[in-house]
């Protein structure tokens, strides 16, 4: 049955496809074009004040390597185009009296306008001016206080004290989204190809009249079910080592954990997208319907597993509902195994839970599946 199902398998261009095309694809989107970082913004500068300390604020958004001047309107209309046609991501504008305000020692403030259509880069470029601008008060500060100290007489210390702020991240020290990202395209290939794979092989026996030739033979149920999964619980293994090996060898992402641990995990991600597979191909009875339902459940599984969205953000409700999604827990390991370098001791709650999952929705679809087949 396992040597059957290998050559049926690989005879099959779609199913060829799909055990090559969807990691690739994965890959090179998730690698290259599903990108959330922003290195550099495009922003219009616009100089209501023209003095030297706008100038000077000018300076300190061109050094930082943060911004791009994509645009210098002069007036209100040339600004809302500017933003309207999305030539640039913000706009930078000091107000009148900017300089006036700083000589006597007065509050001023400068306008950050940004494009909120895409939150996320308009949070990140909103952090990049407040960082310049903070960076530039610190300085005009620093000076007033030394006028000060030389009006009223008092020497100078040669050395003044000052404090600066490090930060250091842990676990993705580049902030790269791709190293956010790909260790999870593991969790949605595996999820997709044996979940395909299981329920479009044993579907497809029903619908080319075979698997009545099957029951006749002298197999016993048990080997059949062990026959037509064995197979997919080694396809799955090695895509999972596919993307393995293309995140480290191309993408240079990070593995700082045990691979053995991986594996553990996977097998155990493994047995739940089996048994799942099982159950949707005695519902089905045709491919189209098997790929219907496959659709329909890895879907809001995906969606719901923290892969692109952070479950914390989510309602409250539906926070409760993820903890009944198995791609959660193993997309937890996966990330943690890659990234933080966690071990067994740290990562066993979701590793039992996964566990818990794939022995109790593979041991129901095996029954429901036996008593398909009698």
């Amino acid at each position: 049955m396992i040597r059957k199902e290998f050559t049926q398998t690989f005879r099959d261009p779609r199913m060829r496809g799909l055990l090559f095309i969807p990691p690739l694809m994965q890959l090179l989107i998730f690698g290259y074009a599903a990108n959330l970082d922003v290195n550099t913004a495009r922003i219009a500068w616009m100089d209501q004040d023209r003095s030297p300390q706008s100038r000077e604020l000018f300076s300190q958004f061109l050094g930082s390597g943060r911004f791009i001047i994509s645009a210098t309107p002069a007036n209100e209309k040339e600004m809302q185009d500017a933003m309207d046609r999305g030539r640039v991501d913000g706009v930078i504008r000091v107000l009148p009296g900017f300089a006036r305000d700083i000589e006597r020692g007065r509050p001023t403030s400068v306008q950050v306008l940004l494009d909120g259509s895409n939150s996320n880069a308009a949070s990140i470029v909103s952090g990049y001016a407040g960082q310049t601008i903070a960076r530039f008060t610190s300085g005009v500060m620093g000076e007033r206080q030394r006028e000060k100290l030389v009006a009223a007489g008092v020497p100078m210390h040669p050395a003044v004290p000052q404090v600066f702020t490090e930060t250091r991240v842990w676990f993705n020290p580049e902030l790269k989204s791709r190293n956010y990202f790909i260790p999870g395209v593991i969790v949605n290939i595996i999820m997709l190809v044996t979940l395909s794979l299981t329920t479009m092989a044993i579907v497809r026996e029903k619908e080319l009249g075979t698997m009545e030739q099957l029951m006749v033979t002298p197999i016993r149920p048990s080997e059949l079910i062990l026959g037509k999964t064995l197979p997919f619980v080694l396809i799955g293994f090695w895509d999972m080592l596919l993307v393995l090996a293309a995140s480290l060898v191309v993408f240079h992402i990070p593995f700082a954990g045990s691979f053995w641990l991986l594996c553990l995990a996977s097998l155990l991600f493994i047995l739940t997208t089996l048994g799942a597979g099982l159950l949707i191909s005695t519902i089905s009875r045709t491919q189209q319907q098997a790929n219907l339902a496959t659709f329909l459940l890895f879907q809001p599984f995906m969606m719901l597993s923290g892969f692109t969205f952070p479950i914390r953000s989510m309602p409250q409700a539906v926070q409760w509902f993820t903890y009944f999604n198995p791609m959660r827990y193993f997309l937890e390991v996966v990330r943690g195994i890659f990234l933080k370098g966690s071990g067994f001791d740290t990562l066993w709650p979701n590793l039992l839970a996964l566990g818990v999952f794939g022995v109790t929705i593979l041991w129901i679809s095996v029954l429901r599946f036996h008593k398909h087949l009698e």
